[in-house]
């Protein structure tokens, strides 16, 4: 599939997942684009060969700067943006495929799967704990900017 084509898809996925789990109306379209933006910041990554990891890395550090700029624009919790836009970097598949050659008796195969899950889940653990860093580090630039009125 072209890149045109995964960017439709995931905000699709995005709004899909928003209804889903009923967040407010007017956060929905934001949370697409969010999860529009990332998907295209993990597209990236995968054709510069940066890898899964990386992708899902660089993914959510956006996905967590993102959703705290929008919480501020509509005055509403950044996890109402966070969680929708999370749903295409979930190593489902890698999931799946651990629970089935585990099953199958493919322990070689099924331990190759659990290690690609545990390092994609920890990329977006550690990208949400930088986007934070991040977020703060903003704020903290413009309290300073204000306090030498420079903004």
């Amino acid at each position: 599939m072209n890149w045109f084509g995964q960017l439709v898809l995931a905000y699709i996925a995005v709004l899909g997942f928003g209804l889903i789990i009923n967040i407010p109306r007017r956060a929905l379209n934001i949370a697409g684009w969010i999860g529009t933006l990332t998907w295209g910041a993990y597209l990236i990554v995968q054709a510069f060969d940066g890898g899964v990891v990386l992708g899902s890395f660089i993914g959510s550090v956006g996905i967590g700067v993102l959703s705290n700029l929008a919480a501020h624009y509509k005055k509403m919790p950044s996890i109402i943006f966070n969680i929708p836009s999370l749903v295409s970097f979930v190593p489902g598949s890698q999931a799946y495929q651990m629970v089935r050659n585990f099953a199958l008796g493919n322990y070689r195969a099924a331990i190759g799967f659990t290690l690609q899950v545990v390092t994609i889940t920890g990329a977006i653990a550690v990208g949400f704990l930088v986007a934070e860093l991040v977020n703060r580090l903003i704020v903290f630039c413009l309290l300073q900017w204000r306090r030498f009125k420079l903004l």
